[in-house]
């Protein structure tokens, strides 16, 4: 099964992409938390097309995907989990959570490097805050979160199929904390001590930066809590926060050329 899956692994990534972001745009579409500052055809046009420009930029630059990368370690038996002498489903199992921790460790370094959080802007300047925010990062953040990806699962010695279903459930739970949604009351309080939640992720959007530089968490919620980084409420209200940055808020900043080279701009 494992083999098949490993085998088809572009295919698994695209159902299981397709099916989560037409979900997600659906549960916007039927029930949006917040409404737009601009037309959803012009942030999402522009957002998908740095996601291309994103996907093109790493084929160019590496020759070989983070699946294939950690069955090249594990040949070697390089790597923590490789020098362990565990059940199989355990080693998955402390694969997939030290990958998120250190997709944590990442996200906050991303906020702390003056350089780096130059790059991390693109994410943060979007004044919308739904499906398509999940995806957009700057192509030059892509190639750099992709090497420190390779890095990670070099030290761990994580396997193929831990380092694909990481990708799966990153990518859709990044989808889902983006969404443009909200749970109800009683859901949100029984998902949120376990994963990250919509409410909980869209306060690390907030234009206050006591706000953004916390809750960092992609999917699972307790590195916030355990690392000092937790805020549980905005100042203000989730319908009506003002979500972005506060000197990239013009409708041309949403345009793709702008979105390209505002990392290397002054302010």
């Amino acid at each position: 099964m494992s083999d098949a899956l490993l085998a088809n692994q572009a295919n698994v990534r695209l159902i299981c992409f397709a099916g989560i972001f037409a979900a997600m745009a659906l549960w916007e579409l039927m029930a949006p938390l917040r409404a737009p500052d601009y037309p959803r055809w012009l942030r999402w046009s522009n957002n998908l097309a740095l996601v291309a420009v994103g996907n093109l930029l790493l084929r160019l630059v590496f020759p070989l995907t983070a699946v294939a990368f950690s069955g090249w370690i594990q040949q070697r038996g390089w790597g923590l989990l490789n020098q362990l002498a565990l059940p199989g489903w355990l080693t998955g199992a402390c694969a997939l959570v030290l990958l998120d921790m250190a997709i944590y460790f990442q996200h906050r370094l991303f906020h702390v490097v003056p350089v780096l959080w130059r790059l991390h802007r693109v994410h943060h300047a979007d004044t919308g805050f739904d499906v398509t925010t999940a995806l957009r990062f700057h192509p030059i953040e892509i190639a750099l979160s992709m090497a420190y990806k390779f890095m990670v699962v070099a030290v761990l010695g994580a396997s193929p199929e831990a380092v694909l279903l990481f990708e799966v459930i990153l990518n859709g739970m990044a989808m889902f904390n983006h969404g443009n949604v909200s749970l109800p009351g009683p859901v949100e309080r029984a998902l949120r001590p376990l994963v990250v939640t919509p409410d909980m992720h869209r306060i690390h959007h907030s234009t206050l930066m006591c706000e953004a530089n916390s809750n960092y968490g992609f999917n699972l919620s307790c590195w916030d809590r355990l690392f000092g980084s937790y805020t549980a409420m905005p100042s203000r209200e989730q319908v009506t926060m003002p979500i972005g940055l506060d000197q990239f808020r013009s409708r041309r900043e949403t345009w793709l050329d702008r979105l390209l080279i505002l990392p290397f701009q002054r302010n």
